[in-house]
């Protein structure tokens, strides 16, 4: 059985979670990553899609996040999320609305942002297909 480690997922709004986990799967911006004990030391920022943790209770959880920064050190993990909100909570609206954000962020973009616009829309409409809406 897989060690546990100390996961924290935190948005802007709350502290989401805070816990023991025994491995947590990240999109991160340059792929998905996964997290476990005793992980090599790193910082990198992360994507809009889905964070899946299995933890230690035997439960898994499922949290959308719009973006942020992960951090693995020897303490543990932490996830710092631009907005954070559990699959169970998302409809097919709310990601459309993010789409229709992202749309928008895109059409006045300055050009040197607009690549990085585009990569978030297509990643908002890549997790609208993941999570089947």
């Amino acid at each position: 059985m897989a060690e546990a480690f100390t996961f924290e997922l935190v948005s802007p709004e709350k502290l989401v979670f805070s816990g023991d986990a025994t491995e947590v799967m990240v999109p991160g911006t340059e792929g998905y990553f996964t997290v476990m004990k005793d992980h090599a030391p790193f910082m990198t920022t992360v994507k809009p899609g889905v964070v899946e943790a299995k933890l230690d209770t035997g439960e898994e959880m499922k949290v959308f996040v719009r973006g942020g920064l992960a951090d693995v050190s020897a303490k543990g993990f932490t996830l710092l999320a631009e907005l954070a909100k559990p699959v169970s909570d998302i409809d097919s609206d709310f990601i459309n609305e993010e789409i229709k954000t992202a749309e928008d962020d895109l059409n006045y973009a300055i050009e040197d942002k607009k690549l990085s616009m585009e990569e978030k829309l297509n990643q908002l409409k890549d997790v609208k297909v993941q999570l089947g809406f």
